[in-house]
């Protein structure tokens, strides 16, 4: 009884037994609203075409909004306000020793900057999607909503493809597009994480839809989405995307039904696009297995500074260079050439030594394995189509993020944390939903 009282300190007595008796958690309404605007913002970045948003930061307001909303709901409903799990404790102990190590950063006040306006935000957004997105209709809703977002990105890629807006890779063979004129899809290789990461969720939405008309718009975004991809010119995004159409053929010609029929479906479309892939698409891919043939260079570099990074991890194992400051360690390492490790992994590595590493690895251990829970927890009850589907996306989702993230410079980006906290929201819905059934079975 004591110890009840000490750990739920913040918690309205008068309102304990009501909120004990819930079936699953009810969050604010405007809390999810929050996360729904919030996520428009970060991907489409409004205040990049209407020029009078951009002093209101919008995405500032919207978020604290968010955070007060969720936190107002949660002290008049008579809940702890922060219900932190394990999971959260761990991101916690990586911010921790993110700050513990910036007295001894290669740059003091780079690694405050990268720290306030970058990675605190992506663990507020986890934080946040992890306490809001907790019932299986708000994941439904979440996943249509993004994979309407996720439109004007792919449009703008194909657009920028077809009108021939290339960036300049200083290599006169070589194009590459731009991407959409957002902080996550600004670079064409970032444009292809976006959608790679995203797709599940619309397969979600697609396999489930009942309407036709659901079903044709969910098909016309999916496959708008992965010809942008592929017009990225991206390696890593071609690798993302082999990863999940590899992964969702396997699970679904597992599952007897329709969904082995999908496979069968997804399989035959891949093969009659490969004649219409672009020839130079081919050459580009083949670089991934010969650095050698890479004429631009950028292969043969990036193995260069992957090399630099884990000798400067090796010489500095338990503190890094500093949050953020990967750059300057190769600089040190290899020479000025100002450029970010392409591998999140190493980022972490270099950044935040060996113990910064495996807190991060054991995040995304633990989110994944959350992921996968909720999955497991979905299969076991066959009314939760919806729920599988949700839940197997984000697993999904995660699983491309691990194969990606060996690519990109994404340490502390929305990319990770967005996917991890829809993971745990994922497994707050299916405890819910089995919360539910259970009730239901005993009444």
């Amino acid at each position: 009884m004591a110890e009840s009282v000490a750990t739920n300190w913040w918690v309205r007595e008068a309102d304990t037994r009501v909120a004990s008796t819930r079936s699953g958690p009810q969050e604010s309404g405007a809390a999810f609203a929050a996360v729904v605007g919030f996520t428009f913002i970060i991907l489409l970045s409004p205040q990049n075409w209407i020029p009078a948003l951009a002093p209101l930061r919008i995405a500032f307001l919207v978020g604290i909004f968010g955070i007060l909303a969720l936190l107002q709901g949660r002290w008049v409903g008579g809940r702890p306000l922060l219900n932190l799990t394990a999971e959260m404790w761990i991101a916690g102990l990586l911010l921790g020793w993110s700050i513990a190590t910036i007295p001894l950063s290669y740059w003091v006040g780079g690694s405050i900057d990268v720290l306030l306006d970058l990675y605190i935000k992506a663990l507020i957004v986890f934080w946040l999607l992890a306490s809001v997105v907790t019932t299986a209709d708000r994941l439904h809703w979440l996943a249509r909503a993004v994979m309407a977002f996720t439109v004007p990105l792919a449009m703008t890629g194909l657009k920028n493809f077809a009108t021939g807006a290339f960036m300049d890779v200083g290599h006169p063979t070589m194009t590459r597009i731009t991407g959409y004129k957002s902080g996550l899809a600004e670079n064409p290789n970032d444009l292809a994480l976006t959608l790679n990461l995203l797709l599940p969720l619309g397969i979600a939405v697609f396999l489930g839809a009942e309407r036709a008309t659901m079903r044709i718009f969910c098909a016309f975004v999916l496959v708008l989405n992965v010809v942008a991809v592929i017009v990225t010119f991206s390696r890593a995004g071609f690798l993302a995307l082999a990863t999940m159409f590899g992964l969702y053929v396997l699970r679904l010609m597992r599952r007897p039904g329709p969904d082995r029929g999908w496979a069968c479906a997804l399989v035959l479309v891949a093969l009659l696009g490969l004649p219409f892939l672009p020839s130079s698409y081919a050459t580009r891919l083949a670089t991934i297995t010969d650095i050698e043939a890479d004429n631009t260079r950028s292969a043969q570099v990036r193995l260069q500074d992957t090399i630099a990074a884990a000798t400067f991890v090796a010489e500095h194992p338990i503190v890094g260079a500093g949050l953020g400051m990967d750059i300057l360690a190769l600089n040190e390492m290899r020479g000025q050439r100002w450029k970010q490790i392409h591998n999140a992994y190493l980022q972490y590595a270099v950044d935040l030594g060996l113990p910064g590493l495996f807190l991060f690895l054991l995040l995304f251990w633990t989110t994944l394995r959350a992921a996968r829970a909720a999955r497991r927890s979905a299969i076991e009850r066959p009314g939760e189509r919806t729920l599988l589907l949700l839940t197997e996306a984000v697993n999904i989702s995660l699983i491309i993020f691990g194969v990606a993230a060996l690519f990109h410079p994404v340490a502390y980006h929305f990319y990770f944390y967005y996917m991890a906290g829809l993971a745990l929201g994922a497994r707050s819905a299916a405890q819910a939903a089995a919360k539910a059934r259970q009730i239901t079975d005993i009444s």
